[in-house]
């Protein structure tokens, strides 16, 4: 059975002016997305340097002072370890 119908090459077209519209308003949508991310990006870089402006000890103090603790935590650790050969003891 032969279809009786034939389609030409010209029958997609798109509307023109809608497209415009469309690209348009998509670039308007970047631009508005864009400006919001510099506003917040702005923002969190305000109340990052109050932040840090309010801490008494400051950031390189802390990062050293947690790494003494580390250390500390790490050296107690293995010492328990060998000290107990690694084995648990049963009550019994």
């Amino acid at each position: 059975m032969k279809n009786s119908q034939t389609y030409s090459s010209s029958a997609f077209e798109l509307n023109k002016s809608s497209m415009i519209t469309g690209a348009v308003l998509f670039a308007a949508g970047g631009l508005i997305g864009l400006i919001g991310m510099f506003v917040s990006g702005t923002a969190i870089a305000s109340a990052c340097r109050q932040w840090f402006h309010d801490l008494e000890v400051t950031p390189s103090e802390a990062a050293k002072h947690k790494w003494s603790q580390t250390k500390a935590a790490s050296a107690a650790g293995a010492a328990a370890w060998q000290h107990h050969d690694g084995l648990q003891r049963s009550h019994t």
